[in-house]
């Protein structure tokens, strides 16, 4: 009877075993039930980056596609193309990481979301502006929506948990401070 015992549980034991082995064999493909790394280790601020990020970056697409047909200057055009390139794949990442916390993602509209973010009636006299006008305008106004992105990336970067948020938040500390000081050399030239 022991010896009927002690192989009953030496055959559950190598089940278990070759279980435990097939979890880690080497492969990098992870289990289907395994969260992404993007959904795993999030925590409240991770989620008040992206859903305070994505109006801002909408923004500042916004005001890109107001260049065309308000200025001529190169400078300004081919700043407004990157920042458009830039941040509308960042949305489409954040909006991706929402969905897969489980969060909403940022409700509609820009006014008050966030440091840096321009009134109605700024992005009106934006609209309006042509030419040397517009160039002094969207230049300001895009150095401020910098600014206030650098901020909540900084905050990012001080209290967020998911290692993939933070690297995008240094992302756009390293891009947009390169931008904010091509911008101050534009305005003061």
């Amino acid at each position: 009877m022991k010896t009927t015992t002690f192989a009953a549980a030496m055959v559950a034991a190598g089940v278990l075993l070759a279980g435990c082995a097939g979890a880690d064999n080497g492969s990098t493909t992870p289990p289907p039930t395994t969260p992404t790394s993007a959904a795993a280790d999030h925590n409240a601020a991770d989620i008040a980056f992206a859903q305070g990020m994505i109006p801002h970056h909408e923004q500042a697409v916004e005001m890109a596609a107001l260049v065309e047909g308000r200025t001529t200057t190169p400078e300004v055009l081919s700043l407004a193309e990157r920042v458009e390139q830039a941040q509308a794949p960042e949305i489409r990442t954040m909006t991706q990481w929402l969905a897969a916390w489980g969060a909403p993602t940022a409700a509609g509209g820009h006014e008050g979301h966030g440091p840096g973010m321009m009134s109605a009636e700024d992005m009106t006299r934006l609209e309006d502006a042509k030419n040397a006008d517009f160039d002094r305008r969207w230049l300001e106004m895009m150095i401020e929506h910098h600014e206030g992105a650098v901020e909540m990336a900084r905050t990012e970067l001080a209290e967020g948990g998911n290692a993939e948020a933070k690297a995008l938040a240094q992302q756009i500390i390293d891009a947009q401070q390169a931008e904010i000081t091509e911008m101050h050399a534009l305005l003061d030239s």
